[in-house]
């Protein structure tokens, strides 16, 4: 049994569909031992981005090592997925906190509750982090 190959751009479609799907980050450890996390995401032209506090288990993970992976799934019939490898740059910038926290939290919780969302993660401590896409692989129809 085969998985059906999804269109070259559809991964970028699925990941700004609303409502939105919570992306699964998987890193490695200082140990090396695995770690996947959920994050909230946005895209930038073909760059995926989310928010960390730089010393988490993620923020401290992809300051050591930046690459990074990533799942997301549609988890109804006929059921699809993706998954993305990259590397991972951080900012600190608090403009640019300010704008991708207000988006995200838009995405998620609702325009409303947007800006707010941002203003609690444009602080002293988190990351902005963008994720240069190296590889996509993207399945439609899994259970066709």
């Amino acid at each position: 049994m085969g998985y059906t190959e999804a269109p070259p751009d559809w991964w970028k479609n699925f990941i700004a569909a609303l409502p939105a799907r919570t992306a699964k980050l998987a890193i490695v450890r200082k140990n090396g031992a695995p770690h996947v996390a959920p994050v909230w995401i946005d895209l930038d032209g073909d760059d995926v981005i989310f928010m960390t506090g730089a010393n988490t288990i993620k923020g401290k993970a992809i300051l050591r090592d930046p690459r990074v992976s990533l799942c997301l799934d549609d988890e109804t019939p006929p059921f699809s997925f993706l998954t993305i490898s990259g590397t991972a740059t951080t900012s600190t910038d608090t403009e640019e906190l300010m704008y991708w926290g207000t988006r995200i939290g838009g995405r998620y919780m609702g325009a409303d509750q947007g800006e707010a969302y941002g203003k609690r993660n444009a602080v002293p401590g988190e990351l902005l982090v963008r994720v240069t896409v190296d590889k996509v692989v993207a399945k439609v129809d899994v259970a066709g």
